[in-house]
């Protein structure tokens, strides 16, 4: 009796999955999505590149010893490490909304072909993948914000050393 209730469900998808129609109208549903899962990677190229640039100057400016004016380098430190964490959490949180987003396109594609309704479970994935790329957005704000900052600093203090002179 299983068998043939198995059967006949196996059966039903296949049906609900034969119509090349309604396969094309999911495929063009989540092109949005995919779309925006594109510019995420964008975005977290240019973030990475940044996290990457950071981490190597903290490494050369640890591995620098008593070579030059490590109390300049050292100086850097602080404003170094606060990038760090803020380019950590934008590449993390960005990840975390990229893999939303493609949780909401397999949904999307599963709503489709079965009668549970998943459109509630779809529209909270999306609101938590917004979130999630707000605050990773957010967290490359502040690291942008932090190199700024202290090339401003920096800026004064070589005009202050040049006005010495």
């Amino acid at each position: 009796m299983l068998d043939i209730l198995a059967g006949t469900g196996a059966i039903d998808l296949i049906e609900r999955t034969s119509s090349s129609m309604r396969v094309q109208q999911v495929v063009q549903l989540s092109l949005a999505p995919a779309f925006l899962l594109a510019g995420i990677g964008a975005v977290m190229n240019v973030m990475t590149n940044r996290l990457i640039w950071v981490a190597n100057k903290i490494e050369r400016i640890l591995e620098a010893g008593e070579e030059g004016d490590i109390e300049a380098m050292r100086a850097e430190l602080p404003a170094l490490e606060q990038r760090r964490i803020y380019a950590q959490r934008a590449v993390m949180f960005s990840t975390a909304s990229a893999l939303a987003i493609s949780v909401v396109i397999v949904l999307l594609f599963f709503s489709a072909f079965v009668e549970a309704a998943l459109g509630t479970l779809v529209a909270i994935t999306w609101v938590i993948c917004m979130g999630l790329l707000v605050a990773g957005l957010s967290s490359f704000l502040m690291e942008t914000r932090t190199a700024a900052r202290r090339n401003r600093e920096r800026m004064r203090e070589r005009r202050a050393s040049a006005d010495q002179i």
